[in-house]
């Protein structure tokens, strides 16, 4: 409870000194310098969360480099599950893996969320106050709202709020928000960024639908910020991933592949312009490329369209007369035989 408590003023000052700032520009009442301060919440938060982002990364990647060695593991001592956990955790600690550090952010945020539902609850829905949040903020902030809806409303106490259609409305629209982007989060780390061959693929697609399916259904009893504070670190999780997959994919993956294949027509238009020729991927490069092509394409349509004779088979062919030789006089030309022979 102490560090909840801890956590609790440490969001409140995080957002009031958000607040502070964006006061001057949207001014100190309105709903947008608190929402937006809940935006900055998440920057700050995730922005300390980078080293633990990076250690997710590393353990990620040793995970699937002695992939190998524990299925040799599990081979060699099928039956015995005690032998194989003392040699999986000897493998751990000679590669410095931890299978846990991928969990860490995720696990690391928890606190940090049901800190900030605690704020919008009690702080600010019954203008207690904490921390920095003192009663006047917290007072300034409840009666704050965007389209007439309260920070701290829920879809579940709609009726509470002034415009329940309102609040039901932008709540249902927040709440798929943040169970989509959960779910696209998952499946761009599974499709791109994970082997065919990993053990832990299974598990993975498995959270890939059971995760976004707690977000919908808990989110009904989420209020409007921390529906908003998790659909901001689900965007910031993909952009982030966005770039550590592109450019630092894992060994063995499609988006490694696909670094790869990069890789190598950067180098092809460095040679070509050493040597003086055309980027491959130059404009003049394509439009001779999208020449041939064209000129390809017309002939191959010329020669489809050509009517080629048909062969037919002996038994239907005709016999073609033959015509007599304009120069043969009509001595020349042989006679009819009369169907009797000489000597009859």
């Amino acid at each position: 409870m102490f560090i909840l408590e801890w956590l609790e003023m440490a969001v409140a000052w995080v957002l009031v000194a958000f607040h502070t700032i964006l006061s001057p520009i949207f001014g100190a009442e309105s709903g947008w310098s608190w929402v937006l301060s809940i935006v900055g919440l998440v920057v700050v938060i995730r922005i300390m969360l980078i080293p633990l982002f990076v250690k997710q990364i590393k353990a990620q990647r040793n995970m699937q480099l002695i992939q190998p060695r524990i299925k040799e593991i599990q081979k060699k001592y099928a039956g015995d599950r005690e032998k194989q956990s003392a040699e999986m955790m000897k493998i751990y600690r000679e590669t410095g893996t931890n299978p846990l550090a991928s969990c860490l952010p995720i696990i690391l945020q928890a606190p940090i969320f049901f800190a900030l539902f605690q704020v919008l609850q009690y702080g600010i829905a019954m203008e207690e106050g904490v921390g920095a949040l003192t009663p006047e903020l917290a007072a300034q902030a409840h009666d704050a709202s965007i389209f007439g809806v309260p920070i701290y409303a829920t879809f579940a106490n709609a009726d509470e709020t002034p415009y329940p259609m309102n609040t039901r409305i932008l709540c249902v629209l927040l709440i798929i928000t943040m169970s989509l982007t959960t779910f696209f989060t998952q499946r761009q780390l599974i499709v791109k960024n994970t082997a065919a061959d990993n053990p832990m693929v299974k598990q993975q697609k498995m959270l890939m639908y059971i995760f976004p399916l707690i977000f919908a259904v808990g989110g009904f009893n989420f209020p409007i910020g921390v529906l908003i504070y998790w659909t901001t670190t689900n965007l910031w999780s993909m952009g982030q991933q966005f770039y550590v997959i592109r450019n630092n994919p894992q060994p063995g993956t499609p988006a490694h592949k696909a670094l790869e294949e990069r890789k190598q027509a950067k180098a092809a238009a460095k040679e070509a312009k050493a040597n003086g020729l055309p980027s491959p991927d130059s404009p003049e490069a394509l439009a001779a490329a999208a020449a041939a092509a064209e000129v390809a394409s017309s002939k191959g349509t010329t020669v489809q369209n050509r009517q080629q004779p048909k062969r037919q088979p002996k038994s239907k062919r005709q016999p073609t007369k033959q015509q007599p030789s304009k120069q043969q006089s009509p001595k020349q030309q042989p006679k009819k035989s009369s169907g009797k022979s000489d000597n009859g």
